[in-house]
């Protein structure tokens, strides 16, 4: 018989991570790449580099370093059980920082082509008229980037949901506590609990599923806006 509270803990701790490490690195994958496709600097191509890292490290090798800086024994780990009372490392917000890690190389270089793609003349037409740069960047450069920013989003959600290696490393496996569901799987398969393995296999497989459904659904993108009477009513507002 199938144990549903034991099955419905890593569902919701997943769900739970994965949401709010997947809001959290859209904004900062957002606003890293249109920072980098708007400024050249010396040392550009050093910093993008450490930015893509995590995409071709060993996940264990993500956790290691975290478990590094995040733990008792480092100046960052020991002024966060300072302010929070209490150590990140083996907790479910272990499991956050993780995800956004591993998550953010995949929502950067989705929203840095994005913002590529974008004609700059509408954002000079707009400065033109007045807009400051918040004005600009709100109001033509993201919904011209509507795509790539739901696409950058449900690829954040899909492999902050799939984390395995850095997340075990840094949160561990604790019932109830930390324990997501890849971690899950892992346990129950290592315990010769085949049933439980595949309810967890099929419930990640349909969310994955789903999740990158969305992305093949056509976004219904902003028009396109002119350099003429649209953006300056917009810029103007």
């Amino acid at each position: 018989m199938m144990d549903w509270q034991a099955f419905w803990d890593p569902v919701r701790l997943s769900l739970q991570v994965a949401l709010l490490s997947s809001l959290i690195v859209i904004i900062l994958g957002t606003g890293a790449a249109w920072w980098m496709a708007r400024h050249h600097f010396p040392g550009k191509i050093v910093l993008e580099t450490l930015f893509m890292l995590p995409l071709v490290l060993p996940p264990t090798v993500v956790g290691f370093l975290l478990l590094m800086l995040l733990g008792r024994r480092s100046w960052v780990g020991q002024l966060i059980e300072w302010l929070w009372d209490a150590p990140i490392i083996f907790s479910w917000w272990a499991a956050v920082v993780a995800t956004i890690v591993v998550a953010f190389p995949l929502v950067y270089q989705t929203m840095k082509n994005g913002f590529a793609a974008v004609d700059p003349d509408l954002e000079k037409a707009a400065r033109s008229d007045g807009a400051g740069e918040w004005r600009v960047f709100r109001s033509i450069t993201l919904p011209l980037t509507y795509s790539s920013l739901l696409t950058a989003l449900v690829l954040g959600f899909a492999r902050a949901l799939g984390e395995f290696g850095a997340t075990l490393m840094v949160a561990g496996n604790i019932p109830g506590k930390t324990q997501t569901v890849p971690t899950a799987i892992y346990v129950a398969v290592d315990a010769g609990n085949m049933p439980m393995a595949w309810a967890w296999t099929l419930a990640i497989v349909a969310m994955s599923f789903v999740m990158l459904l969305l992305t093949g659904r056509k976004a219904p993108g902003a028009e396109r806006p002119r350099a003429g009477t649209e953006v300056s009513r917009e810029s103007r507002g």
